[in-house]
């Protein structure tokens, strides 16, 4: 009789710890992954708006992620929708209630006193990153045609040797900086470089002239795709350039 009872209490323990087990597994939320289809629902450029003031933000001229792979969604909506954005409003409270209020970009550029930063870093900040985004286009690369070749050509010798200076200018920056393809006071193309939000237009600019392309080199241009790897960068940089547009830049130049 002992024996039965000491069975009987056996499987009575058994039971409670199955039971005990199965509420344990049955208690488990799974938490689904999204899937490899599911897209990042991100913002339209347009619905990016200013503050009011004087300046108004560039209309993008594409969708974020129409410049991947080369530059992605992700650094494209950062890039507009956060740091230009900010350049912007920043400008715009910097200049209120002063002369330079209502004058156009390149009048404040030309204007400024390059001893106050607020208003120089912005005020770079602003037109350097106008004149990036338009710049780049899908579907783009390639090489110039008509006049903007031919200068190019007379400059630089080839378009190749053009490319290869650009990136060499490019490869020589260290820290956050720009690289330029200018028409100088004299009318002649030149590869130039500015530190921070500096551009040719200021007075403090060591190689004075208009930008007709830019190359942005802070590290929030491309750092969430290349890392550390600018050169990557820069040779993708050469795939979306507008060349239509900086063609167009560069006969704006010459009707002045």
């Amino acid at each position: 009789m002992k024996k039965i009872s000491l069975i009987l209490t056996y499987l009575f323990l058994l039971t409670i710890l199955i039971s005990c087990d199965n509420k344990k597994y049955t208690e488990v939320v799974e938490v689904p992954l999204p899937s490899a289809e599911e897209k990042v629902v991100m913002g339209m450029p347009d619905d990016v708006k200013a503050e009011e003031g004087s300046f108004q933000l560039e209309k993008l001229p594409h969708s974020y992620d129409a410049l991947a792979p080369n530059i992605s969604v992700f650094t494209m909506e950062n890039h507009y929708s956060k740091h230009y954005l900010t350049y912007t409003n920043n400008l715009n409270k910097a200049i209120a209630g002063t002369p330079l209020e209502n004058l156009t970009i390149e009048e404040v550029l030309a204007k400024l006193d390059p001893s106050i930063p607020e208003i120089k870093n912005n005020a770079g900040g602003y037109y350097n990153h106008s004149l990036f985004f338009k710049c780049m286009a899908p579907k783009a690369g390639g090489q110039p045609k008509d006049t903007l070749a031919g200068a190019i050509t007379k400059k630089f010798g080839s378009f190749e040797n053009f490319t290869t200076a650009f990136k060499d200018e490019a490869a020589k920056q260290f820290g956050s900086s720009w690289v330029w393809l200018i028409v100088d006071r004299s009318g002649t193309l030149q590869i130039t470089s500015t530190q921070n939000q500096d551009n040719p237009l200021m007075r403090n600019a060591l190689v004075p002239g208009k930008p007709i392309l830019a190359l942005d080199l802070w590290e929030h241009a491309f750092y969430l795709d290349y890392q550390y790897k600018r050169k990557n960068y820069v040779d993708a940089f050469f795939n979306v350039i507008n060349w239509k547009k900086v063609g167009e830049n560069y006969e704006e130049t010459l009707k002045k």
